[in-house]
């Protein structure tokens, strides 16, 4: 996983008017997959309710790349109902595992 500033991904998302967020999910997608994940292409992100469904299959992805430390409800609950506070978050535990 790439070692990002938490604090520069919400800066980033907010400046942007949150298309960093969306830059960094299917980023972030690309590497959990590369580190065994299996989450589906990131264009289901652009269909209606569809990418509910694909924020699940990327909290599942966070699940098994943090190997436990992040479970895939709470990494959903931050990544889809408070985003601008869950992406740093989940960020740090991505650092967690790049570190180790």
């Amino acid at each position: 996983m790439t070692n990002r500033n938490p604090i520069l991904v919400v800066i980033l998302s907010l400046l942007t008017c949150g298309i960093y967020y969306i830059y960094w999910l299917v980023n972030s997608k690309i590497e959990m997959n590369r580190l065994g994940a299996t989450i589906p292409t990131a264009w289901l992100l652009i269909i209606p309710f569809v990418n509910i469904y694909w924020l699940w299959c990327w909290s599942q992805g966070v699940e098994k790349t943090t190997r436990g430390a992040l479970t895939a409800v709470p990494a959903f609950l931050l990544v889809w109902l408070i985003a601008i506070i869950g992406a740093p978050i989940i960020q740090t535990y991505f650092n967690k595992v790049s570190a180790a």
